[in-house]
């Protein structure tokens, strides 16, 4: 690297991208964000978070000190001795790998680069990328010229590990993984790091680092389907789930707690496992294992319309014209994120089964995203509101909700999520646990 205190760009100002520049901020280096959503750019050079979870109070000091300088132009490329790739990587319709935002990152970062840069990608992917989709691109120069990883810049992996909303742990207290390319491009990026984490762990080739991120994630997934699964069992037999899965964590070795609720949300657990299965069929593999799982959360969302249909029909009311009130959209508590939340599919789900959905979350003022069918706005949380539905389904439990409150004054609570575990006692006839 150039100068005995790196410069940073980080691409991508979103769910990875941002803490990371707060980190980089934080650890004294001067970041670069380049970023091709204007409005974004413009919140952030405001001084403006656009995450809840993420506070703004370091963004204008580090604005004011020159330590942070989002932009719109990828001409902020050049400037840096470390560029770090944090875009999206979604699925196609056909639940394929998309890697268009990873590709034209790295096409604007081969435009701009200069000798000696470390570029690490740290978007989610399937094993091989970092080594067969973006060193190809970065060895190509303008005008055509060729460039070596390892002598003219150094690429390595580095998956990211942000947790939204996520307090217990302080990001750079999480241990990186690095894999480089070649054993300089390693070693260029582990000095980076270092820098910005307080743990560093090398592994022996980027894919080693890109399997093991999606691993993190199947283990979730394939747990939280075992769960899911249990949860309907539990539902056929008159069990409640949770109490059994508290039982079980009372045994100090030997298991590890996961939670039912209406489907999976968040950018990784619901799509990371398809990258590897997508990897897998190139050699003839089919992960069975994962795709049960998936078949699994996937189906979640439908089991609580249904089971939302069958509360209102036991009270004789019909889903048809009924009133539902989703208790919080986004896909976990106390963030604004609304990615891949099955709260957005449940919404689809009730209302093409003809009921009349509203939703109340303070953290999401309106919904205008699929796969929900038309734009809404949050309904506040009255009294009043809650006793002129006909049904509260709690897909999201906030802290900020009273379930008191919510359901002294609801005269029926479908809950994904054990939110009225305090009070289930006192309104039994009211809360069926879903």
């Amino acid at each position: 690297m150039h100068r005995h205190t790196p410069e940073i760009c980080i691409i991508g100002l979103g769910y990875v991208g941002l803490p990371l520049a707060k980190l980089c901020v934080r650890s004294g280096l001067k970041t670069r964000g380049y970023d091709t959503d204007g409005g974004r750019i413009r919140e952030l050079r405001s001084g403006r978070s656009p995450l809840n979870h993420l506070p703004e109070d370091w963004m204008k000091p580090a604005l004011e000190k020159g330590l942070w300088e989002p932009s719109a132009d990828p001409g902020v490329i050049r400037e840096a001795d470390a560029v770090i790739i944090c875009v999206p990587t979604p699925l196609t319709a056909h639940r394929e790998p998309d890697l268009s935002c990873v590709r034209r990152a790295a096409e604007t970062t081969a435009d701009h680069l200069r000798p000696g840069t470390v570029v690490v990608l740290e978007s989610t992917s399937w094993p091989g990328t970092t080594r067969e989709v973006v060193l190809p691109l970065l060895s190509r120069g303008p005008g055509g010229i060729t460039r070596e990883a390892g002598r003219d810049f150094f690429l390595a992996y580095s998956p990211e590990r942000v947790d939204p909303g996520n307090t217990t742990h302080d990001l750079a207290d999480i241990p990186k993984l690095v894999g480089g390319i070649t054993p300089a491009c390693l070693d260029a990026a582990v000095s980076l790091y270092s820098r910005i984490f307080r743990k560093v762990i090398s592994v022996s080739d980027p894919a080693v680092a890109e399997m093991a991120k999606l691993l993190e994630n199947i283990f979730r997934s394939v747990n939280i389907a075992l769960v899911n699964e249990l949860k309907l069992l539990c539902d056929r037999m008159g069990l409640n789930v949770w109490e059994v899965i508290d039982a079980a964590a009372s045994k100090p070795f030997g298991f590890m707690p996961f939670y039912p609720g209406p489907g999976l949300g968040g950018h990784c657990i619901p799509i990371d496992p398809f990258y590897l299965t997508w990897k897998a069929r190139e050699y003839d593999f089919a992960t069975r294992f994962i795709e049960l799982s998936g078949e699994i959360n996937t189906a979640m969302p439908y089991y609580v319309a249904d089971k939302v249909s069958q509360a209102l029909n036991n009270r004789g009311i019909p889903l048809r014209g009924a009133r539902v009130l989703l208790l919080g959209v986004a896909y976990k508590p106390d963030v604004n994120d609304l990615r891949e939340s099955p709260a957005l599919k449940l919404i689809r789900i009730l209302s093409e089964r003809g009921a009349a959905v509203a939703y109340h979350d303070p953290y999401v003022p309106v919904l205008e995203e699929e796969p929900v069918p038309f734009p809404m706005a949050s309904v506040s949380l009255t009294p009043a509101t809650l006793a002129s539905v006909d049904c509260v389904l709690v897909t999201t439990a906030h802290r900020c909700f009273d379930p008191e409150m919510v359901v002294r004054h609801a005269p029926l609570i479908v809950d994904t999520r054990n939110f009225t575990k305090t009070v289930y006692d006192r309104y039994p006839e009211k809360i069926v646990r879903a």
